[in-house]
């Protein structure tokens, strides 16, 4: 895992072609290759550094994979029936291929919006409907939003954190809200999250099951 990950150490992550080329090379090998990740998969149990970074959400699993002193992370995400999340951007930026499924993908653009924004005034500027095979990378500041379908996968490569928090806007209410990082996120609502070892395994028999890895 060292080597793939090493060449992202020194990646630019605020340019976006850069994360591209770089994070594009990183996703075919893991994805070439599956031994690796199926091996951190299996060895999880026994891995509790990784494990208490692992989040289950009613419509989402992350799983960490690797965890990186750079800040760079490996992440799978499992989406689960019903998934959609509200338009949003990110503490940092991101590299994401599908391994399994497709989904609805809605870019507002870049946003230096603040908690006065108005989300009704939104206006979806690309829509891409990404499927198995497909890849891309994203710049923490565009605001986008995602709907998925049943049990789609993916796999995640995200950059050092720029920022301890990044908005969420809600077009239905019209509200907007900061949300933090774990740094500061209260004790309770980390452990209400946190994937319980029976989970990851659940979701390694899936990922089997599916011939991913």
């Amino acid at each position: 895992m060292d080597d793939i990950i090493d060449p992202l150490r020194s990646v630019d992550w605020e340019d976006i072609d850069a994360v591209e080329h770089a994070t594009r090379k990183a996703l075919t090998a893991l994805t070439g290759d599956r031994r690796p990740v199926r091996q951190i998969l299996l060895a999880m149990p026994a891995r509790p550094d990784l494990l208490k970074l692992c989040e289950h959400y009613d419509i989402l699993d992350k799983i960490v994979l690797h965890d990186d002193p750079s800040g760079i992370r490996l992440r799978l995400h499992v989406f689960l029936p019903g998934y959609f999340d509200r338009p949003h951007n990110h503490r940092w930026s991101y590299a994401s291929t599908i391994l399994r499924g497709e989904y609805r993908h809605y870019l507002f653009g870049d946003a230096d919006l603040d908690e006065q924004a108005g989300p009704a005034s939104l206006k979806a500027l690309v829509v891409r409907q990404e499927q198995t095979g497909h890849a891309y990378a994203l710049h923490h500041t565009m605001v986008h939003a995602v709907v998925a379908e049943p049990h789609t996968v993916s796999l995640v490569i995200r950059g050092p954190a720029v920022k301890d928090r990044f908005l969420v806007m809600d077009r239905r209410t019209g509200h907007s809200w900061w949300q933090y990082g774990a740094s500061t996120e209260p004790a309770r609502s980390a452990a209400q999250k946190r994937m319980s070892i029976e989970r990851v395994s659940e979701i390694t028999t899936w990922l089997r099951d599916w011939d991913l890895f």
